[in-house]
């Protein structure tokens, strides 16, 4: 005679998971998007130059690259190349047939010179930096001006500026100024999109870890929970990776700036009023006689 069988498993209940997939990849999907177009803007950026004053064949061309912004010394570092074209140089460009003289702007900390028949070097100048506080991070801006006038053998000549950036905390946007036989231009500093990005998300993280805080806390208060060590542990190390985490943003930002006021302060406070108010009610709550038949 032949085993019965098994009777048939009845179907499990509850969700299935595979609808989950579907908008967990539509998020990739669109944060990489986002991502790669934001990175592209920033490239593009930094790639772009900007030529400002003469195009006479006979001119200094003066090609300075943003090195770096240093904001809490509010100034800014330009690596200047000079090439005389034309008549005025020799060996291709790099040197000049006369004695050179760069002149800059009252902004940039000293003049260039250059000997005559001399390869031409790459020089970095400080560049001071006007209005704006780092106080403002990661919303502060900065500007200033920058400004060349040649002398060559102790003539004047056409000079033609070619600015560009290369520090990615910063955009910077340079707008010609009206001169002759004189490159100037008014720069701009405001903290790149990326930067901006990650600030706020660092302020939204410190919301958060500050809001599940106060809700555990919350939670344990309310039931008499007692002295839960686990929860104690992970609010105290919270308290301490936050301070961690606000260090890691980019452009070391002093203490008081927005960033702090805005987030950083406020959820290192809830987080530490909320662990001293979970001990002293877990300690009174240890302490208290056991009612009778408990």
């Amino acid at each position: 005679m032949a085993a019965p069988s098994d009777p048939p498993r009845p179907p499990r209940s509850g969700t299935s998971l595979l609808p989950v997939p579907l908008p967990l990849t539509v998020l990739i999907v669109v944060a990489v998007s986002v991502g790669s177009w934001l990175q592209f803007s920033e490239r593009q950026a930094i790639d772009t130059v900007h030529t400002i004053g003469s195009t006479a064949v006979d001119r200094v061309d003066v090609e300075a690259n943003v090195q770096y912004v240093d904001a809490a010394a509010r100034e800014l570092v330009l690596r200047i190349r000079v090439a005389p074209r034309g008549t005025l140089g020799e060996e291709e460009g790099n040197a000049p047939v006369a004695d050179l003289s760069l002149e800059t702007s009252t902004a940039t900390v000293g003049d260039l010179a250059f000997k005559a028949h001399e390869r031409l070097t790459t020089r970095d100048v400080k560049v001071a930096l006007t209005g704006g506080s780092i106080s403002d991070y990661p919303f502060d801006t900065y500007g200033t001006d920058i400004g060349f006038r040649a002398l060559l053998g102790g003539e004047q000549v056409p000079v033609q500026l070619l600015f560009s950036n290369n520090d990615t905390l910063f955009s910077i946007s340079a707008t010609p100024l009206p001169s002759q036989q004189v490159a100037v231009a008014e720069l701009e500093l405001n903290r790149s999109a990326s930067l901006l990005l990650f600030a706020c998300f660092m302020m939204v993280v410190m919301w958060a870890l500050a809001g599940s805080v106060l809700i555990g806390a919350w939670y344990l208060i309310t039931r008499n929970q007692g002295l839960v060590w686990p929860a104690l542990s992970w609010m105290a190390a919270t308290l301490f990776a936050l301070a961690a985490f606000r260090n890691t943003a980019p452009g070391t930002p002093p203490i008081g700036c927005v960033l702090d006021w805005f987030a950083f302060l406020w959820a290192e406070t809830v987080i530490a009023l909320c662990l001293i108010a979970l001990v002293v009610t877990g300690v009174r709550t240890a302490l208290r006689p056991d009612e009778p038949g408990s």
